[in-house]
């Protein structure tokens, strides 16, 4: 019985313990809260507004170099990363079969060449005769027959020569313009058949000091997108360089890609290309590299802004200690002051925006100190450097 009795006394104790430490810690609560207001001053600065996009980086001019005739790749006199003039032999095809269509097309040519001048003689000397009366309308009309059977055959066969002088020719691949080589599709000894579609050979650059980006640009951006707006793009290459450009075309022509989201649904994106020029004369921008990319549709600088927040901030009672004064006016957009305990509203005009920052028309001047958001600080939390870590502690002894 009197072990029982000792353990209620306990129990209440404990009980009147517990009471007592929440009504202390209930107390300080409001003590380890402070409020902070963070302010900002309005200051001159540029603002801009930009579009995001992602491009390939090309050539200015690139040039396909192929050939027009089926053969066998006998030589190349060029390779990667050659410097080439306009002219200049890049590679040979194996002449044998072509010099032989040649020779064939020469004889055949030469042969109807006689025959049409033969026959031409004939048919003149006829149409003397037949005028005379000394040649009967048939042998008249198939001398004139023979004649134009010549002429046409001898018209083809010339033709027939010329091809196979050009296809000969075909054979000596030249390089059409001054630049680098920056592909190379075949190897000496290779087969390639001219069918349908000319085999590429050679990839040639001409200038790679000027190059052009080529942006994919959403249909929800493309309209603030105008020729001659300021570019700045970077590569993976060179993750810590900026590199400049100009919006040169806006082509009108969309691409559509679909991708698949679900077995049911289809997501599909349209876009434009945009083709921005840009100059390299580090030679840092290589052919095919991703750029990631800002278009600036507006600009300005030197103007008077503020953070966007600030237009955002609104007082709260609730937030406020006894006796802060709140000043409020009319007005669509609005800033405010801090002095002391006192807040004062101030109707302001705003201008262009960049999310980040916002231009101020009127309604303030430079230096004014706005708030631009309310912080709680609980100071219960250990401070950095302090054992502020979560992270356990050494064992106590």
């Amino acid at each position: 019985m009197k072990s029982k009795t000792t353990r209620n006394i306990i129990l209440a104790a404990v009980a009147v313990a517990a009471v007592a430490a929440a009504v202390i810690l209930t107390g300080r609560k409001r003590q380890q809260r402070e409020i902070v207001f963070e302010t900002a001053a309005a200051c001159m600065g540029d603002i801009a507004r930009y579009v995001t996009a992602t491009g390939t980086i090309e050539p200015v001019t690139e040039v396909q170099v192929g050939t027009q005739v089926s053969g066998i790749i006998d030589k190349l006199y060029a390779d990667y990363n050659s410097t080439v003039k306009e002219g200049q032999l890049i590679a040979e095809m194996d002449k044998v079969t072509l010099e032989s269509d040649l020779a064939s097309a020469k004889a055949s040519y030469q042969g109807s060449e006689a025959e049409y001048e033969y026959q031409k003689k004939n048919y003149e000397r006829n149409v003397k005769l037949h005028e005379k009366g000394l040649v009967s309308d048939t042998d008249f009309e198939l001398s004139e027959y023979n004649y134009r059977m010549a002429e046409s055959a001898y018209n083809s066969s010339k033709a027939a020569l010329a091809k196979a002088e050009r296809n000969l020719g075909y054979a000596t691949i030249t390089s059409p313009i001054d630049g680098v080589v920056i592909d190379r599709a075949v190897e000496e000894g290779q087969t390639v058949a001219a069918g349908f579609e000319t085999p590429t050979l050679f990839t040639i650059a001409a200038d790679l000091t000027k190059m052009q980006v080529v942006a994919d640009v959403d249909e929800a951006d493309i309209g603030g997108v105008a020729d001659g707006q300021r570019v700045t793009f970077t590569v993976d290459a060179f993750p810590d360089d900026i590199f400049e450009g100009r919006v040169e075309q806006i082509r009108l022509g969309s691409s559509s890609s679909s991708s698949s989201v679900t077995s049911t649904t289809t997501e599909s994106v349209v876009t434009y290309e945009v083709v921005i020029s840009a100059e390299n004369p580090d030679l840092k921008l290589k052919p095919r590299l991703t750029a990631n990319i800002n278009i600036y549709t507006q600009e300005k600088s030197g103007v008077l802004s503020v953070p966007a927040k600030a237009l955002r901030f609104m007082p709260v009672k609730e937030l406020m200690k006894k006796g802060t004064e709140i000043k409020d006016c009319d007005g669509q957009w609005k800033v405010w002051t801090k002095d002391g305990d006192v807040f004062t509203a101030h109707k302001v005009t705003t201008g262009l925006s960049d999310g980040t920052n916002t231009e101020i028309t009127g309604g303030i001047s430079e230096g004014t100190e706005v708030v631009t958001e309310v912080r709680i600080i609980d100071n219960k939390m250990p401070k950095a450097g302090k054992g502020a870590s979560f992270m356990p502690g050494p064992p106590r002894k």
